[in-house]
């Protein structure tokens, strides 16, 4: 028999980084590749130095960030320091998740995911909305 208190874990990093590999894979063909190559990495929060850099005081504000120089911006002679990377956050989009209640859990981490890569790729608001219809 199973256990129903087992059937209602919260979401663990492992399905978060799971769902969000979903939504790159999903994206349209000529942004599938590119996405692949931005490091994804799922935390419970992000650290002191990612709030300090962005003014906030409440880890739960930021459910995702975009660390990186946007392909819109890069240039070739430029020397690469470190990957393009996107991060999320589990315990904020878990918040975000139980507050909004309409959504699944897939539907939220992909659209994060997708704002985060929307950074990367230099998208306008248009751009993304063609991608990720989450304000339909």
């Amino acid at each position: 028999m199973s256990d129903p208190a087992a059937d209602a874990l919260a979401p663990s990093l492992e399905l978060i980084e799971s769902l969000a590999r979903e939504a790159m894979a999903s994206l349209p063909a000529p942004w599938r590749d590119p996405a692949s190559q931005v490091v994804l990495r799922v935390e419970d929060f992000p650290s002191e130095a990612m709030l300090e850099a962005m003014d906030l005081n409440d880890p739960f504000e930021l459910t995702g960030l975009y660390e990186g120089i946007p392909l819109t911006e890069k240039s070739v002679s430029e020397q690469v320091l470190q990957p393009d990377m996107v991060w999320l956050f589990r315990r904020p989009i878990l918040d975000e998740w139980v507050e909004r209640g309409n959504v699944s859990i897939g539907e939220l981490v992909s659209h994060v995911t997708i704002h985060e890569l929307a950074h990367h790729f230099g998208w306008s608001d248009e751009e993304i909305a063609g991608v990720d219809r989450w304000w339909e």
